[in-house]
């Protein structure tokens, strides 16, 4: 059973996005896949309430107030993390993760609160001891826009995998208020976001990915 961990301290990056859209990339793939949404807002939950029963079966459960324990076929268990983790709750998730995905938005406020996260992730023991892989995502990037340079700059120092740039693209929204993921959306209208979204599912499948 994997577990990979959507992660980042900071409120609004788009954990969710790509929590979701993973899970539902991993049910096409007829994956049994379980979703946990850590999140108080409960933006995951959400989103399953929007999910139709003829899209590829994906559990959904909320860990806020219950203890969530996966099936004996469950083969993925997703977690979308809350904002403004740290402590003990940070090293929870973390015990619970090999492999971890940080996206990172296009913006100095972010990458300033990300810098000092990625290194506190970095220094944890289970990261540390490579007993999980971690990977970045830059996330809503505009690519004529200045700080996209910036940002290229600011995630190549921490040395850690950038596996894509995923656009600012409204197909995100659509996908998150119809319960769905861009991998059952359209081809022809989501090949561009499909083509950024091969780097994540190729690292997700290899031994790079995994302790």
């Amino acid at each position: 059973m994997r577990h990979i961990l959507i992660l980042n301290a900071k409120g609004g990056s788009g954990k969710t996005t790509i929590a979701t859209n993973l899970a539902s990339y991993l049910a096409s793939e007829d994956k049994n896949v379980l979703l946990l949404d850590c999140d108080p807002q409960g933006s995951s939950m959400a989103w399953s309430d929007a999910r139709s029963a003829a899209c590829p079966p994906i559990r959904v459960a909320s860990a806020i107030k219950q203890t969530v324990r996966p099936t004996k076929n469950t083969e993925f268990v997703i977690i979308d993390s809350p904002a403004a983790v740290q402590g003990r709750e940070l090293s929870g998730l973390l015990r619970r993760a090999e492999t971890i995905l940080i996206p990172v938005l296009a913006s100095p406020i972010d990458m300033r609160a990300a810098a000092s996260f990625i290194d506190t992730i970095k220094k944890s023991s289970r990261v540390a001891n490579k007993h999980a892989k971690i990977a970045l995502i830059a996330n809503r990037v505009k690519e004529r826009s200045n700080i996209y340079h910036e940002l290229e700059s600011f995630l190549k120092k921490k040395r850690i995998p950038v596996l894509t740039h995923l656009r600012d693209s409204m197909n995100y929204i659509r996908a998150m208020e119809n319960g769905i993921g861009i991998f059952e959306m359209a081809p022809y209208a989501t090949q561009a976001d499909l083509n950024q979204w091969k780097p994540i599912t190729k690292w997700i499948k290899s031994k790079r990915s995994q302790p």
